[in-house]
């Protein structure tokens, strides 16, 4: 399999570029870093989903993302207070605060509790308009605490370990 480059000449070869070939670049740091943030998509019920990626179970995180700017919300944002009365939820926005170029950032504390790909939700709305707001689904992959530690992404903290009842 002559080709005229240097190559080797078994079946299905390696290829060896020549000195005035484009080498590709692989992934740019930029898209790698952008694989481990978190991002909110919008979906088309309206809702965000948040993908946080793989969790250790029986553990507490603080999970950290931002939403764009959300005009039916505005700037002056809180957590649904059906969600404040809850005895003890697994997810729980901590704080919830404006960016300066617009949307909010919202601190999360999340418990894990059981492995596999969980769904949790809040509802964020607006101080002075009750009607408008935007659910938000945080979706993790948890995985059992006797298999190995996950790589968090980018705006994910484990704060400790819960308690494991058997």
């Amino acid at each position: 399999m002559a080709t005229g480059r240097k190559s080797s000449t078994s079946k299905g070869g390696v290829h060896f570029t020549d000195d005035d070939e484009d080498i590709p670049i692989n992934k740019s740091c930029d898209e790698k870093l952008q694989d481990k943030v978190i991002a909110a998509l919008l979906e088309p019920d309206g809702a965000y989903l948040v993908k946080v990626g793989f969790l250790r179970s029986h553990h507490k995180y603080e999970i950290i993302f931002s939403l764009p700017q959300i005009p039916t919300l505005g700037k002056d944002v809180c957590l649904s207070p059906a969600l404040r009365s809850t005895a003890k939820p697994r997810l729980r926005a901590t704080r919830i605060t404006p960016r300066p170029e617009g949307g909010v950032r919202v601190v999360c504390e999340y418990i894990s509790q059981q492995e596999g790909v969980v769904q949790e939700e809040l509802t964020l709305l607006n101080r002075s308009r009750r009607d408008s707001s935007v659910r938000v689904r945080l979706q993790a992959r948890v995985m059992d605490r006797h298999h190995g530690t996950p790589m968090l992404l980018e705006g994910v903290h484990c704060v400790g370990e819960e308690k494991h009842r058997k």
